[in-house]
């Protein structure tokens, strides 16, 4: 084994936290650059692609037992040209090499090993291999390479078609609208899988998936169906009661590894938490539960004192191992406790906290290792220890910040400290919309700073957009998903402010869209723009997963925008694109959720909701506090130049007009009124 310091290759002039990881390793790494694919095929040598990111545990097992022996990274220097990517940083070339290995094993994962030809075309892959089992088979695919490079080059090839064809979206056999009836049919199909007790899924390890629940909340509304309603309600809740939830410094964990909620993957990632602030949000506007509230705050906290930097950008993660008391990494160490410890730390109010976070068989973990987790509301903890809800909730807290404060004295978890202009505007949305629901105007400033930080430092003065920034320098092109989620950011933005320069920034990256990643055929974008080089295709990216497919939130801000700009062709695009996916989304409903929203905006009333006088703006947070998934809504002072304004301002007067179809009923004077036409 090597020290960390015999070695130095390529990485150290990265800023990646993950690439800079392997730094040190003896093994001769690359970052992913056209130099390095050139080198390849001049010496016609394989490349070996490793893809993982800061905060995988099982890319740092592999890192530790193959990437750092020097044994190891013999066979690796003397066969191959050793690229290592972090797939935060490299979304584009992940996509590939992730449809590769599942075509190739039916599976995928991190981290993600392909070996490919000097042009780059995969021939095979893996995700975590022991140090033998590794050592053995890059040899044997070196000797297959040099004995039979006809039989390599021709299984590259046929992989290389499938993986251009499985790109493909067919065009559909009809052209019809998705009816009311089919969408109830494929939420029956899908509600089958649904853990109505414990929520999720009927499975474990259990992924949070907040795209599908933001999906079911806004049908359930809809449709007023009762049994999706407690669906979503007992999965939020029990997502919030889990272990899964940090219940002394707030925020999610990746997911968890059984079916309760109880014991996660204790990586915290900024796009779930972003995503799950907006849909607790919106959840709490639907329903008014506190606890939802809670969530939010606590993990707003979270964001912002263990992720945000000094300029209002967020940083990508925090990874799920961290020091434990012998100094070894290990995952959950920071998070977890022992009885002895919370009995010694907690004295009198131990018995209450014990009842309250199951330091029971219930809350076991492993190695007389606890993971707090909720099982029963306030009020039977409350009534069971013969006290009210209030003074119950003043003790927890004491012992949640006395824990806290211990907590702090461990060694912290690594920061991954790299920010992602998607995951940034994901957070943008999630604080404008718990401004909108929650009322409290500090999430709305921490909102437009992080947006100024992105004006300041990933757009660029042709209107084109960063992926990635790292102490004070912004890289890699932009990706669909970077001008998707921010066009949704600045719309979100401008239905809690009515500031016209929101709408401008959206239409306007909007238009560089249209312009430099459509696929004029299918009315789709690619996830790679016509100015960045491409290696074997040029992906489309439709499946939702756990972040929305960013063609699936383009045809929401194309959707959007043509209520605020109608006289652009964004309606005929957006229609394009449903049409075009129409099969997909109700063949495989639980991948295309987001998808699955575009059209209730036509099977139900959808309202443009338009106030203009000098209350707008109260009259507006009332109406915005509440939970309506089908209105659009916009606002001014009698300054306004949006169409929608045309012939609606009176002077004096603060007016609300609820239209449907830019045909509005006569104006209300009181949000009361309009509320009861929504």
């Amino acid at each position: 084994m090597n020290t960390p310091s015999a070695h130095t290759n390529a990485l150290i002039r990265e800023t990646s936290p993950y690439l800079l990881q392997h730094a040190h390793n003896p093994v001769n790494w690359n970052a992913w650059n056209p130099e390095v694919l050139a080198q390849a095929k001049k010496e016609n040598k394989l490349i070996l692609i490793s893809i993982g990111y800061a905060a995988c545990h099982w890319c740092h097992v592999m890192e530790h037992q193959c990437f750092e022996d020097e044994e190891v990274a013999e066979v690796m220097n003397q066969h191959f040209v050793n690229i290592k990517i972090d797939r935060e940083e490299r979304p584009d070339v992940d996509h590939i090499y992730m449809d590769a290995l599942q075509m190739m094993t039916g599976s995928g994962g991190w981290p993600l090993n392909i070996v490919a030809l000097p042009d780059g075309r995969p021939f095979w892959g893996a995700t975590y291999v022991r140090k033998n089992d590794w050592i053995t088979v890059l040899e044997q695919l070196a000797a297959l390479y040099k004995t039979d490079p006809k039989k390599v080059t021709d299984y590259a090839q046929n992989l290389a078609n499938g993986l251009q064809s499985i790109n493909l979206i067919p065009t559909p056999e009809k052209q019809e609208t998705i009816t009311k009836e089919a969408i109830k049919g494929a939420v029956s199909q899908w509600s089958q899988y649904f853990d109505t007790f414990l929520g999720g899924h009927k499975r474990a390890p259990k992924f949070m998936m907040p795209v599908n629940l933001d999906f079911l909340l806004h049908y359930a509304t809809l449709f007023q169906d009762r049994n999706i309603t407690d669906y979503v309600h007992t999965t939020l809740t029990r997502m919030a009661y889990g272990g899964i939830y940090d219940h002394l410094g707030g925020g999610f964990s990746r997911y968890s590894v059984d079916t309760k909620w109880h014991v996660p993957h204790f990586e915290k990632m900024l796009y779930d938490n972003a995503q799950l602030i907006s849909l607790y949000a919106k959840a709490f506007g639907a329903n008014g539960n506190i606890l939802y509230k809670k969530v939010v705050e606590e993990t707003i906290t979270f964001l912002t004192q263990e992720l945000m930097s000094p300029e209002a950008g967020f940083y990508s993660s925090l990874d799920a191992d961290s020091l434990d008391q012998k100094g070894k990494l290990t995952e959950g160490a920071y998070y977890v406790w022992t009885e002895a410890a919370l009995q010694e730390l907690l004295k009198d109010d131990f018995a209450l906290f014990k009842d309250y976070y199951n330091i029971n068989s219930y809350g076991f973990w492993e190695e007389e290792l606890y993971v707090l987790i909720r099982d029963a509301t306030d009020e039977e903890i409350a009534n069971k220890h013969h006290l009210d809800v209030e003074t119950l909730n003043k003790r927890i807290e004491k012992c949640k910040k006395r824990l806290l404060t211990k907590r702090e004295l461990r060694p912290r978890p690594r920061l991954d400290d790299k920010i992602l202009t998607s995951w940034n505007a994901l957070m943008i949305k999630g604080l404008a919309e718990t401004y909108r629901y929650l009322g409290n105007a500090k999430y709305l400033v921490m909102a437009k700073k992080t947006a100024a930080f992105l004006e300041h430092r990933i757009v660029k003065k042709d209107g084109s957009l960063y992926h990635n920034h790292k102490e004070g320098k912004s890289t890699i092109e932009g990706f669909l998903e970077d001008y998707a989620t921010l066009i949704d950011a600045y719309l979100a933005l401008y239905e809690v402010t009515f500031e016209e320069v929101w709408l401008k920034r959206s239409a306007s990256l909007m238009d560089y869209c249209l312009l430099h990643f459509l696929q004029e055929e299918s009315g789709l974008f690619y996830f790679t723009s016509d100015t960045q080089e491409v290696m074997v295709r040029r992906s489309l990216e439709t499946t939702d997963n756990v972040i929305p497919a960013s063609n699936s939130i383009m045809a929401h801000c194309l959707f959007k925008l043509s209520g605020y700009y109608p006289k652009a062709d964004y309606f005929a695009h957006y229609e394009k694109m449903l049409a075009h996916m129409r099969e997909s989304i109700l063949k495989n409903p639980n991948s295309h959720a987001h998808w699955l929203q575009l059209p209730l905006f036509h099977i139900f009333p959808f309202r443009e909701v338009v106030i203009t006088g000098e209350s707008y703006q109260e009259y507006a947070a009332i109406i915005r506090r509440q939970y309506f998934p089908n209105i659009l809504l916009a606002g001014t002072d009698n300054k306004g130049t949006l169409n929608l304004f045309e012939n609606r301002m009176e002077p004096a007067k603060t007016l609300i007009y609820v239209c449907e179809n830019g045909a509005c009923q006569l104006p209300v004077s009181s949000p009361d009124e309009a509320l009861s036409l929504l």
